[in-house]
């Protein structure tokens, strides 16, 4: 996988592509501004599997950097990173059909992990920012997306996250970030406790 990252703090870049590039299977290419971004993607030999921009660094003017690199990267994944969101950042980001939103807060082995998720083609988005307004009504599928019901419904049939992985045709670090995700917005212990809830609810 092919990762740009733009952000203007060089220790960050630094320690996120050794991470990645440690993990094996990235290359990475990091920049230290907007300008610098689009350079990269238009002079990529191939797409980018994945650029994350800084939301704060010099040239974003706000999300109108997120929109400038979205068309460059010509429906390539873009997200965006920050270590302040900004007010409805959430629903911004969605909105504009980026990869997702990465809060600089999060630990280094969780951003790749993030990283790797969104560089798949699925999409991340921290709950604690994305809340929907009201409750889900009784029998509703819990806020749970379309691909967390049929990874629920692989836990609820028993199987592995290497066999959902080939079912559902992702790799197996995408359906352990899946997991995680379902198990906190059905509050539940482990992925054995999610399917006893979805069982209940009737999501499986």
């Amino acid at each position: 996988m092919r990762i740009l990252i733009a952000d203007d703090h060089e220790l960050l870049r630094d320690v996120l592509r050794s991470y990645l590039e440690a993990e094996g299977g990235f290359v990475v290419e990091t920049v230290a501004d907007l300008p610098q971004a689009l350079a990269a993607i238009a002079a990529a030999p191939a797409p980018f599997d994945l650029v994350v921009l800084d939301y704060g660094m010099p040239g974003m003017d706000g999300f109108a950097g997120l929109d400038r690199a979205m068309a460059a990267s010509g429906g390539r994944p873009v997200a965006l990173m920050s270590g302040l969101a900004p007010a409805g950042v959430a629903d911004r980001v969605l909105a504009a059909g980026a990869a997702g939103y990465l809060p600089k807060t999060l630990p280094a082995r969780s951003l790749v992990n993030a990283i790797r998720f969104m560089a798949a083609g699925e999409v991340y988005m921290p709950l604690d920012l994305h809340r929907p307004s009201r409750q889900p009504e009784s029998g509703a599928p819990a806020g749970l997306s379309r691909r967390e019901l049929e990874v629920l419904a692989g836990l609820c049939a028993g199987h592995a996250n290497k066999g959902i992985a080939r079912e559902l045709n992702l790799r197996e670090p995408t359906i352990k970030l899946h997991v995680t995700t379902i198990c906190r917005k059905l509050d539940a212990r482990n992925r054995t406790h999610a399917a006893m809830i979805a069982r209940e609810r009737a999501l499986c």
